[in-house]
C-alpha cells in the first residue's frame, strides 16, 4: 500500500463515518466500461460537489492492496452483478494533482515530479520490472504489464489543477497533456496497460482549437452530464430523505441549493452546501468558507459586449441564451461573453437549461454570491438597486406608491441596456431586479397561471414570514390603474386570496410624458 499506487481504501472509510449519501452506483457505470473502447471517463463539475470522495470511492473498490467487501456491503454497488466481479481486483494508480502543486518545490517541476514519485513506488512493488533510469511514466507501466500481464486502474483526482494554477504557462501544460497522452493516447500500448481511467476535475478537457487534448476520453460535464446526472450532486429524492432523517425544511434547502437542472429530469443540488446546512441547522450560504467572491468578480467586470448586461438580466430572473461550443475550457482563452458565461456554468455559478440553451442563476446560495460581486466598481446603480430593495419592498408593503415610483426611476437610470425597456418583459425584469432581496421572503413566480389568465409575477410569501402576498401587473404606456382593473376582472387574485388571505395588489405602469416622470403604481388592499 502506497501513496500513489494502490493507496488502500481508508479514505473512503472515513467518508462513511459521516453523513453518507450513497453514490456507489458510479462504481457499476465505471465497471461497464472496463476493457471496453468507453474505457477513459472524465466527469467534471465544480468545487463541493463531491469530486474527491468520488475518488476516494474509486480507489477503495479497485485496489488490491486490501480488502473492501465489508464497507460496500448493503451499499447499492452490493445489489450490481459486477460487483464482485472486479471488487478489490486491480493496482490502482492515484493521482491527486492539486497536491502536487501545493508541495512542489517549482511548479515548472510538476510533471516530472508527478512521473518520478509514482516510478519510485512502482520500482519498489516491481524491481525487475522498472529500469532503474526510466523516467517516463508510461514506459514505466508498459514494462510492469509485459512482464507480470496486469492491468492498471488509473485515477487522477482534480486533474485540472494544473491549468488553473498556472493559467498562462503553455509550455507546462503542453507537458502535462502530453503525460497524459503518453498513458491515454489509445491503441495497443494503452489497451495493455490500463483497464479503465477516470478523471475529475472542474473544467472539462482542454481544448486547442475544436479539438480536444484527449480525444479518446468520454466527457461528462455540467453542460452534457447524461447517464452521469445523478452522480453529479444530490438528487432531490436523496435530498428529501436528508431533510426527513436530520428535520430540516425541504422547501428551505430547495430554495437555497437547488437549481442545477441538467436533464429534463434531474435536479440536482449542492452536496457540500446540503452537508453543512444539515451539520449547522442553519440555511445560507456556504460558499464564502471556500471560494473568494473576488474570482466570480474578476469574470463578470471583463470587458466584453453584452457581458455586464446578461449579468443584470439574470439576477432580474431572465435565462440568457449562451453558445457554449466554442469554450477552450481554460481560465485564459475568452473571446466573448459567452466564453464567460460557459466558465460560469462549469465553476456552478451558472447552470445551463441544455434544451433551451440558456443559463441562469440557479439558487439563493449562488445569487448571494453575485450580490456581493457587484458591490464594487463598474456596478454603481444596481449594486445601488439591490442594496436598497429592502426598503423597496417595505414601501410596497406599506402602501407607499410615491416611494415605489421613485426606486424604480433611479433603477431605470442604470446604465445596462437591459434596463432600457420598450415593452412590459422588460420591465418585468427591472421590476423583479428591483424587489432583489424580496426572494429572502417570497417564491417569485412569472407569468403566474392565475384565474382566465397569467399574473405578471406573484409574491408568493415563503414559510415563517408573516409578509403578505404580492400580485404585480405591469403595463407598458397605458395606466397603472388598468393593471389593477385587469386583476380583477381576470379574477388573478381568486385563488390567492383564499390561500394566503392577505394579499396586495400592485398595478405599475411606464410611459414617456412631458413631465419625465415615467413610472406610476398603485397599491390596492384586499
Amino acid at each position: 500500500m502506497g501513496t500513489y499506487l494502490n493507496p488502500g481504501n481508508q479514505g473512503f472509510q472515513s467518508i462513511l463515518n459521516g453523513i453518507y449519501v450513497d453514490k456507489t452506483g458510479l462504481i457499476d457505470y465505471i465497471n461497464s466500461t472496463i476493457d471496453t473502447p468507453s474505457k477513459l471517463t472524465c466527469f467534471s463539475r465544480p468545487r463541493r460537489f463531491g469530486k474527491s470522495f468520488a475518488a476516494k470511492m474509486l480507489c477503495a473498490y479497485y485496489d488490491k492492496s486490501c480488502s473492501s467487501q465489508q464497507l460496500f456491503d448493503g451499499l447499492k454497488i452490493s445489489r450490481a452483478d459486477s460487483f464482485k466481479l472486479y471488487l478489490n481486483k486491480y493496482n490502482v494508480i492515484y493521482l491527486d494533482i492539486t497536491r502536487f502543486v501545493s508541495t512542489a518545490a517549482n511548479i515548472k517541476n510538476v510533471v516530472s515530479d508527478i512521473q518520478a514519485k509514482v516510478i519510485e513506488e512502482l520500482k519498489a512493488a516491481y524491481p525487475s520490472c522498472v529500469k532503474n533510469d526510466e523516467h517516463v511514466l508510461a514506459d514505466a507501466l508498459i514494462g510492469i504489464s509485459h512482464e507480470k500481464k496486469l492491468k492498471f486502474i488509473v485515477i487522477i483526482d482534480e486533474w485540472d489543477a494544473l491549468f488553473r494554477e498556472t493559467k498562462d504557462d503553455d509550455m507546462l501544460q503542453k507537458e502535462y497533456v502530453q503525460l497524459l497522452r503518453g498513458l491515454f493516447k489509445g491503441g495497443t500500448a494503452t489497451d495493455e496497460t490500463i483497464a479503465a481511467a477516470y478523471m475529475t476535475g472542474i473544467l472539462p478537457i482542454k481544448k486547442y482549437g475544436t479539438q480536444s487534448a484527449l480525444t479518446d476520453f468520454q466527457e461528462y460535464t455540467m453542460t452534457n452530464s447524461d447517464e452521469l446526472t445523478e452522480f453529479v450532486g444530490f438528487t432531490e429524492t436523496e435530498v428529501r430523505k436528508l431533510c426527513s432523517d436530520y428535520h430540516m425544511d425541504f422547501e428551505e434547502m430547495k430554495f437555497w441549493y437547488d437549481g442545477y437542472s441538467l436533464s429534463d429530469t434531474a435536479s440536482v443540488y449542492s452536496p457540500n452546501s446540503v452537508m453543512l446546512a444539515i451539520k449547522r441547522k442553519r440555511f445560507r450560504s456556504y460558499w464564502t468558507s471556500s471560494e473568494n467572491y473576488e474570482s466570480l468578480k474578476n469574470y463578470i467586470n471583463m470587458n466584453f459586449d453584452g457581458l455586464k448586461d446578461a449579468i443584470v438580466a439574470m439576477l432580474g430572473g431572465k435565462m440568457i441564451r449562451v453558445k457554449i461550443s466554442r469554450f477552450q475550457n481554460d481560465m485564459t482563452s475568452f473571446r466573448s461573453k459567452d466564453d464567460i458565461l460557459t466558465l460560469l456554468i462549469h465553476l456552478g455559478y451558472l447552470t445551463y437549461d441544455e434544451s433551451a440553451k440558456k443559463v441562469y442563476i440557479p439558487n439563493q446560495e449562488v445569487s448571494e454570491s453575485f450580490q456581493d460581486a457587484v458591490e464594487g466598481d463598474g456596478w454603481g446603480e444596481i449594486a445601488t438597486a439591490l442594496s436598497e430593495s429592502e426598503e423597496l419592498l417595505d414601501a410596497t408593503i406599506r402602501g407607499d406608491c410615491a416611494a415605489v415610483e421613485s426606486a424604480l426611476e433611479d433603477i431605470h437610470e442604470s446604465n445596462f441596456s437591459v434596463l432600457k425597456y420598450n415593452d412590459e418583459n422588460s420591465l418585468s425584469c427591472a421590476i423583479t431586479l428591483a424587489y432583489y432581496t424580496a426572494r429572502n421572503y417570497y417564491e417569485i413566480i412569472r407569468e403566474l397561471p392565475a384565474g382566465k389568465g397569467f399574473a405578471d409575477l406573484a409574491f408568493l410569501p415563503r414559510r415563517n414570514t408573516d409578509k403578505p402576498a404580492l400580485l404585480i401587473e405591469l403595463k407598458y404606456e397605458k395606466t397603472a390603474d388598468s393593471a389593477i382593473r385587469q386583476i380583477s376582472e381576470k379574477r388573478y387574485d381568486g385563488e390567492l386570496k383564499k390561500h394566503f388571505g392577505n394579499l396586495l395588489l400592485v398595478g405599475i405602469n411606464y410611459e414617456k410624458n412631458k413631465n419625465g416622470k415615467r413610472h406610476t403604481c398603485v397599491i390596492k388592499k384586499t
